[in-house]
């Protein structure tokens, strides 16, 4: 099943950027569709794998840090090519 993943990290520390560059460069090495924005980054690909992949790196985020706080939105289908709707 596709899905789509909306993610943002917040690591409560002065040397917060770190921990998110780190994550990104690793989600940047996976076969999925990504949108890296200033807010939040989005994942596109087989339900399955993304979740598999969340897994293990965000543990591996909250084992890097004192204090993380993660946003995570999930949708059903692949929603990669969506284009917003114009007046």
């Amino acid at each position: 099943m596709k899905a789509s993943f909306d993610i943002s990290i917040y690591p409560l520390q002065e040397n917060f950027e770190k921990s998110i560059k780190n994550f990104i460069r690793n989600l940047r090495k996976t076969p999925f569709e990504i949108i890296e924005t200033p807010l939040s980054t989005q994942i596109y690909g087989d339900f399955h794998e993304i979740m598999d992949w969340l897994d293990k790196n965000l543990h591996d985020t909250f084992l890097s840090e004192e204090h993380c706080v993660v946003s995570l939105k999930i949708i059903k289908g692949d929603r990669f090519k969506y284009k917003p709707f114009k007046d």
